[in-house]
């Protein structure tokens, strides 16, 4: 399966070991999962969980948040953004998130924010929940 993670995504796996948003990076990297992020998204994900108000409450410095950040970029297929699909969405900081699942081929977008990918649907892009693509994974384990 092949999924686009929203920058929420990664920081709730930051601040939260036990959930299951970072639960789907470890299916990442045992390839249960494949992740798909553009440079964009990949910029994004290490300038967020670099600011010090994300890793406050973790045992995390900013510096660290960072490195987590690039931890998961590498576990990334990389996508290269050869159609641009904008403007879609309300919130104009999110359209390369869009942009990434769309140019990716991705059988979804992993978010918590899903009114703000409502455009998205009507593209044909499917919006789930990491909860939602661990219990696809473990239905498909035990098949």
């Amino acid at each position: 399966m092949r999924v686009v993670l929203d920058t929420d995504v990664v920081v709730r796996a930051l601040r939260s070991p036990q959930s299951a948003s970072a639960a789907l990076i470890r299916a990442a990297r045992t390839r249960r999962v494949t992740l798909l992020a553009s440079l964009a998204n990949v910029l994004e994900y290490e300038a967020v969980l670099g600011r010090p108000q994300i890793v406050a409450g973790t045992p995390f410095t900013p510096e660290q948040g960072a490195r987590y950040a690039r931890a998961v970029a590498a576990l990334c297929d990389p996508v290269i953004i050869d159609r641009r699909w904008r403007p879609r969405l309300k919130d104009p900081g999110d359209e390369h998130i869009l942009e990434a699942a769309l140019n990716g081929r991705a059988d979804a977008l992993v978010t918590f924010n899903r009114r703000d990918f409502a455009g998205a649907a009507e593209l044909g892009l499917r919006l789930a929940l990491p909860r939602d693509i661990l219990m696809e994974l473990e239905d498909d384990d035990g098949r």
